[in-house]
């Protein structure tokens, strides 16, 4: 397949050599000085696949995205939209969903697979991303400029995360899709209406655990009522599925049967009334919609965005 090259004069996103700050560092400094970057944001910024793809010269930065090697990984956004309906859940994605009463206090146990989840998709600078068309309508001349045939599995998995993207948000949901890194930061501020903000994702101490049986040895609830949650989506470079909801949101410290430690972030959505009643947290908790909340963990490469109360 040929390469989707695209050209930016290093000079107009600030950066003029390999080894300096990548603009999305350096915006998310100037914007969030005080809060300390998630590992989700660390290991996207230093995941090595997605940089074999990038090249600093002195011409400027180009991207050279190719089919396959770059796509996300793990970031299957339908377990983040509402209004989709399952029809295969996925093992690994069925475990980190649970009931409140079931998890959140010390002790409790929850069976859980948590699997690395680092993108191995190119984080482009925002400048780059807003070039970029992000559309249903736009995707097969997308398709033609990657060179990508339409009725691949590519082209199919492009696809689904534009139809997420453009469904109407679940009644008392704010949602977008965020194409860079600012933007991300930019939509999670504006929802919360403060900069003054935590970013935290969740962190395994071995990324090679199996599905196991997990302790509770902690359980914090966090301040307020009102989040944003991001998650990456499988594309063709980095972007996230952001949406804020009434919700309740919790810190758990966690320790698996192997010994392995988790520090893990998780979000319970309180008012599923409007939940699509096929949605894949019913199926597995066989649960209604509008009758408890429901909780899920976040994966390794999803971050939530908490004021800092």
């Amino acid at each position: 397949m040929g390469p989707f090259l695209l050209v930016l004069f290093a000079h107009a996103i600030g950066v003029s050599h390999a080894h300096a700050a990548s603009p999305a560092e350096v915006y998310w400094h100037a914007v969030l000085p005080k809060t300390p970057m998630p590992g989700a944001i660390r290991d996207l910024l230093a995941d090595k696949e997605a940089r074999t793809a990038v090249n600093v010269s002195e011409g400027g930065l180009s991207f050279n995205i190719s089919k396959g090697k770059n796509f996300a990984r793990l970031g299957n956004s339908y377990i983040y939209n509402y209004r989709s309906r399952a029809t295969k859940i996925e093992d690994r994605f069925a475990t980190i969903f649970f009931l409140q009463k079931d998890v959140v206090h010390p002790g409790a146990n929850k069976t859980i697979h948590f699997i690395r989840t680092s993108s191995g998709a190119t984080l482009l600078p925002r400048r780059m991303a807003d070039s970029i068309p992000f559309s249903s309508i736009k995707l097969p001349e997308m398709l033609a400029r990657l060179s990508i045939n339409p009725n691949s599995t590519e082209a199919e998995s492009m696809k689904k995360p534009l139809q997420d993207c453009e469904a109407p948000p679940v009644d008392g949901e704010t949602k977008y899709c965020a194409t860079s890194l600012d933007s991300m930061v930019d939509f999670s501020t504006s929802t919360l209406g403060t900069r003054n903000i935590r970013a935290l994702s969740t962190t395994l101490d071995n990324h090679a655990t199996p599905k196991q049986v997990y302790t509770m040895s902690k359980v914090q609830k966090l301040a307020g009522s009102k989040f944003v949650s991001c998650h990456v989506m499988n594309y063709i470079y980095a972007v996230f599925y952001c949406h804020s909801q009434s919700t309740v949101a919790y810190t758990l410290s966690m320790v698996g049967k192997d010994g392995t430690k988790v520090e893990a972030v998780a979000a319970c959505h309180t008012n599923t009334a409007e939940f699509n009643p096929q949605y894949v947290a019913f199926q597995v908790l066989h649960v209604k919609p509008g009758t408890v909340p429901i909780c899920h963990f976040l994966l390794e490469n999803g971050i939530l965005w908490s004021p800092n109360k």
